[in-house]
């Protein structure tokens, strides 16, 4: 093991080459990787599920009833954790669900100059070369809280997913919170 800038970095020798050059094996980029995938609903602060009707290109907490709930329009997720090279503030995530066939996946766009949560249609990619706007890193929505998350965006530090009022809708969106304020609106159970 070879430490530098406090990251330790694993590397295999293969061979000693011509001219006494060395060959290495297994050098991982500085990349997002997929890992594995959770398939859950994710609800907030109130129990409501989070529904996506993309052809309202809308995305709201609501009441959902068992029998809407089996039939599973729009409100079971695909949750693709990412491993990665370099520390992080958290589990890189990315989201998608599936619509009448069709799968959408969660990503964060600027639209007068407001962050504005989208779910666009296509399948999340397996290695993310670089930053992403699909990319939020999950963890715990306080110390004392493990079985409910909060996720921040990864291109925006301190934007968080939330919901907002918005007449009777409880709309899905990017929220700027100061650091280590614990804010209800940003708490999602899995």
């Amino acid at each position: 093991r070879v430490k530098m800038n406090a990251e330790e970095i694993l590397v295999h020798a293969v061979k000693l080459g011509k001219n006494f050059c060395l060959y290495f094996d297994e050098l991982e980029c500085d990349a997002l990787c997929k890992d594995n995938t959770l398939h859950r609903v994710l609800r907030n602060v109130n129990s409501q599920l989070l529904v996506v009707r993309p052809d309202l290109n809308v995305a709201a907490f609501e009441n959902v009833t068992d029998q809407e709930m089996q039939s599973g329009k729009g409100m079971h997720f695909s949750i693709h954790c990412y491993k990665t090279t370099t520390p992080l503030a958290g589990l890189p995530v990315a989201f998608s669900v599936q619509v009448e066939n069709k799968s959408y996946y969660m990503c964060c766009e600027k639209e007068h100059g407001e962050m504005i949560v989208r779910f666009k249609e296509g399948k999340v990619p397996k290695e993310i070369p670089g930053e992403s706007n699909i990319i939020f890193f999950k963890t715990t929505f306080t110390s004392c809280c493990s079985q409910a998350f909060k996720f921040e965006y990864s291109m925006e530090r301190g934007m968080f997913l939330a919901f907002e009022e918005e007449g009777y809708l409880r709309k899905l969106i990017l929220k700027k919170l100061p650091k280590d304020e614990v804010d209800e609106t940003t708490k999602m159970s899995l």
